[in-house]
C-alpha cells in the first residue's frame, strides 16, 4: 500500500475563540459535544482529495495542528510550529481584539525561533505590512471568523485581517455543520485553502518555502501523551 503524504496546518487564535470547535466540524464533520479548553496542542487528522475530479486527483492527510491559546504557554508552544504547510487563523466576531491578535499569532509562527521583544515589535494591524513581513514567500492562510450566531447582523464585509492579505474568510457558527456542509461555498473554501496548501508543499518550484517554514518531512501525530482534551 501507498504511503499517503501529509500537510500539518496549524490552527492558531485567541484562548476561547473556537478553534477547538471549529477543527472538530471541519475534520469528523460533525460539532463537538463538549468542548473544553486545550493544553498544549491538539491533533486531528483528516483525508482531502488534491485537485478532486481531475487527472492529477491524489489524496493527502491535513494534520490540523490546535494551538491552544493561553498566553501562559508562549514561551514554549512554538515547538508545534515547525514544520508548517499553512496556516488557519480563528477569531470570534463577537470580539474585535480577537482579530487585531491574529497579526500578533502569525508574527509568532513566522519569527518562532525570535524573542519575546521582537514578536511584540508590531502593535496594531495598521503598522503591519504583509509584503515586507513575507518577503517572496508566501505561505497560505485562511481566517475564520466563529460564533455567527451571536452577531447581531451579518457580517457582509471581508474583515480586515483577511483583507489585507488577500485571504479568504469563512463566517460559521462551528455547532451547525450545515455551515460546511459538502458543496456550500464555505466547504469550496476550505479545499481550496487545502490545494493550496498541498500545492505549495509538494508542488511548488520555490525551495525557499521549504527552507524557511520546515523540512521535507511532516513528522507523525504527537502521542496522547503531548496533549490533552480541549475547546478553544
Amino acid at each position: 500500500m501507498t504511503a499517503i503524504d501529509r500537510v500539518r496546518v496549524m490552527v492558531l487564535g485567541d484562548s476561547g475563540v473556537g478553534k477547538t470547535s471549529f477543527v472538530q466540524l471541519t475534520a469528523n464533520n460533525e460539532p463537538i459535544r463538549s468542548p473544553s479548553w486545550t493544553v498544549g496542542c491538539s491533533v486531528e487528522v483528516k483525508l482531502h482529495e488534491y485537485k478532486e475530479g481531475t487527472k492529477e486527483q491524489k489524496t493527502y492527510f491535513i494534520e490540523f495542528w490546535d494551538v491552544g491559546g493561553s498566553n501562559n504557554h508562549r514561551n514554549t508552544r512554538h515547538v508545534f510550529y515547525n514544520p508548517c504547510h499553512g496556516v488557519i487563523l480563528v477569531h470570534d466576531l463577537t470580539n474585535r481584539k480577537s482579530e487585531v491578535n491574529l497579526h500578533k499569532w502569525l508574527q509568532e509562527l513566522i519569527n518562532r525561533d525570535a524573542s519575546s521583544s521582537t514578536l511584540n515589535s508590531v502593535t496594531s494591524m495598521d503598522e503591519y505590512d504583509p509584503e515586507n513581513f513575507f518577503g517572496a514567500t508566501q505561505m497560505p492562510i485562511l481566517v475564520i471568523g466563529t460564533k455567527l450566531d451571536q452577531v447581531d447582523e451579518r457580517k457582509s464585509a471581508v474583515g480586515t485581517f483577511s483583507s489585507q492579505f488577500g485571504a479568504d474568510e469563512i463566517l460559521l457558527d462551528s455547532r451547525q455543520a450545515r455551515y460546511l456542509a459538502a458543496g456550500s461555498s464555505n466547504a469550496v473554501k476550505l479545499s481550496r485553502f487545502y490545494d493550496k496548501v498541498i500545492e505549495m508543499r509538494y508542488h511548488s518550484q520555490n525551495q525557499s518555502f521549504n527552507e524557511r517554514f520546515g523540512s521535507n518531512t511532516v513528522s507523525p501525530v504527537l502521542p496522547s501523551k503531548f496533549y490533552s482534551p480541549h475547546q478553544d
